[in-house]
């Protein structure tokens, strides 16, 4: 009887593990982040109660490498050990555990774009036509063999919300075609061309301060890539009180001079900010310290 286990975190986790279920694919065990520990993991779901709402055994854990995880693991002798939507490095001990393999995720079309923070650099790149990939987890950096990629697409409007979306719908076409080959003995694990390889640095909540000296669509791409469920793009008003955009609009300037990031129009509904070519709205906000915002003001 073909034995797997599922380890996951976040939205891409819950629907993969809602896609094994309807499909009636073998779950011996769901490992299942615990709340407790959630805390700046962007899109966090608690898989746990979808393994519990199906009766699948299930465990909350930390750290998937704590000597408690692998002991459950290693009782279990697993055919494969499916991780989709960890943060969290896989040690050997735990790949070494799968008789047949461990597999991960990455929304990217690997080799490229390995790395963190795919979905923002990819918005951030300009990036239309992407794919997501199902692999064979080794000790390297997303760098093991690939099982499928499942294309996706990335639009100039599209926050980075939009793409979890559709990103989510191209993972369940990903999940069916895998889950369906290891069913029926088919899968086919295709080497990486190293060559091809490139690779995404860490970002962090930093990085989403807003350099208002950018052109316009700059500015706004950076606000659609880092904006819910990441920390946003933010301003610094008056240079010391922290206001995240979290949705903005494009307007033509054909009214103010000024200087890049002033205020230029204030509502109960909006603020408006002079860019080099170009006014940006921002009717969606974060105004952390709760400060008047008032014409004329800067932000920087």
């Amino acid at each position: 009887m073909l034995k797997t286990i599922l380890i996951g975190s976040v939205g891409s986790s819950k629907v993969f593990l809602e896609e094994m279920i309807k499909l009636n694919f073998p779950v011996q065990m769901v490992f299942s982040l615990d709340e407790k520990f959630s805390e700046g993991v962007s899109g966090y779901e608690p898989i746990h109660k979808v393994a519990e709402k199906n009766g699948l055994p299930f465990k909350k854990f930390h750290k998937i490498n704590r000597q408690e995880n692998i002991d459950i693991i290693k009782e279990i002798g697993p055919d494969y050990i499916f991780v989709i939507g960890l943060s969290q490095m896989i040690p050997k001990e735990i790949i070494d555990l799968a008789k047949v393999g461990v597999v991960g995720f990455h929304p990217t079309p690997l080799p490229k774009f390995r790395g963190r923070a795919a979905l923002v650099w990819q918005i951030l790149l300009g990036i239309h036509d992407s794919k997501c990939t199902l692999f064979l987890i080794n000790e390297g950096m997303d760098s093991g063999d690939i099982l499928a990629q499942e294309p996706y697409t990335i639009s100039d409007t599209d926050y980075v919300e939009d793409v979890r979306m559709k990103l989510q719908k191209a993972i369940v076409k990903l999940a069916d075609k895998v889950l369906g080959q290891i069913l029926d003995g088919t899968v086919n694990p295709i080497k990486q061309n190293e060559n091809e390889a490139t690779y995404l640095l860490v970002r962090r909540p930093e990085d989403g301060r807003i350099d208002w000296n950018k052109p316009i669509k700059e500015i706004h791409c950076l606000i659609r890539a880092t904006s819910h469920p990441y920390p946003g793009a933010f301003g610094m008003y008056d240079g010391n009180y922290k206001i995240i955009v979290w949705k903005a609009d494009i307007l033509k300037n054909d009214k103010y001079i000024g200087i890049p990031g002033q205020v230029c129009k204030v509502t109960d509904e909006y603020f408006d900010v002079l860019c080099v070519d170009g006014i940006l709205r921002v009717y969606d906000f974060e105004n952390m310290d709760n400060v008047k915002i008032v014409v004329g003001h800067k932000l920087k």
